[in-house]
Formats: structure tokens, C-alpha cells, sequence
């Protein structure tokens, strides 16, 4: 059962390059200048924090494989895996005592 799952995460993975196809921004990807755009408006919150954090990898591209359509493919999957793992990573820190703590009751 689980293997079916770790295929179909794979599959997502080497899906995510039709992200290039999509044109503008993703949702809730949107900077200051977006917001500007759209609403008329930057919320304040927006404003002040939107300087604070800089993207590992700025629009899913990698600068050693250049701009073009390579570096793009090459970013987004990346990112994918990255993603993936620090999530897996995540909730195996969440979950994993909470297993533990289930194991000792039932000892009990």
C-alpha cells in the first residue's frame, strides 16, 4: 500500500514542470508589486515583511543550468523534492511520538 502512495508522490514530482505552462503568478505566490496590481492596494502586513525573506530558489530556476527552459524544468522539480521532503520530515517529527504515546497506553 504504501508503494502505491511513494509512486504517485513521484508522478506529482515529475508533474510539477507543467507549472512553466500556466501563465502569471501562482496562487498566493503574489509579491508586493502583484498585490499593487490587482487590489489597488499593498495590505500592511505585506508591506512590512516583504522584504524579509528571500526565495532559495527565485522563480523555480536554477542560475547554474541559465534562465531558459532547462534551468526552469530543472528548479521546479527541485523544489519538489524539497518540498516533499521537508514535509515527510515533518510529520514524521509530529507523528512519531504520537505513536509512541499510543504503544505505552496500550502496554498499559
Amino acid at each position: 500500500m504504501a508503494k502505491r502512495y511513494i509512486w504517485f508522490l513521484v508522478a506529482m514530482m515529475l508533474l510539477t514542470p507543467l507549472g512553466m505552462l500556466a501563465e502569471g503568478t501562482a496562487w498566493g505566490e503574489w509579491g508586493g508589486e502583484e498585490l499593487q496590481a490587482v487590489l489597488g492596494y499593498v495590505p500592511q502586513g505585506v508591506a512590512k515583511v516583504g522584504g524579509l525573506w528571500n526565495a532559495w530558489l527565485p522563480d523555480y530556476s536554477l542560475e547554474a543550468l541559465g534562465t531558459g527552459t532547462a534551468g526552469g524544468i530543472a528548479g521546479y522539480l527541485l523544489s519538489a523534492i524539497i518540498g516533499s521532503l521537508l514535509s515527510y520530515c515533518i510529520v514524521l517529527l509530529l507523528v512519531k511520538p504520537l505513536v509512541q504515546q499510543s504503544k505505552d497506553r496500550r502496554k498499559v
